[in-house]
């Protein structure tokens, strides 16, 4: 059987965050996520690598004290 993989649920200080910590944090699905990308609702992701995808931690705070203040 296969060892499940325990997330923080909190997002870091500062860097990077990838899909999975997101979505941890803010209570979404992986398409209502890409679809609020895609629409400007969520912040743009950055391409750190060919296969690696990563939001800023900065902008996924400010998205989530905008809808603290909401």
């Amino acid at each position: 059987m296969a060892e499940a993989i325990h997330l923080p649920k909190a997002l870091p200080p500062e860097g990077y965050a990838r899909l999975p910590q997101v979505l941890s944090v803010i209570p979404v699905g992986k398409s209502t996520w890409w679809a609020g990308v895609k629409a400007g609702r969520f912040p743009q992701p950055v391409k750190l690598g060919p296969r690696v995808t990563a939001w800023r931690v900065a902008d996924l705070r400010a998205l989530i004290d905008q809808a603290e203040v909401a």
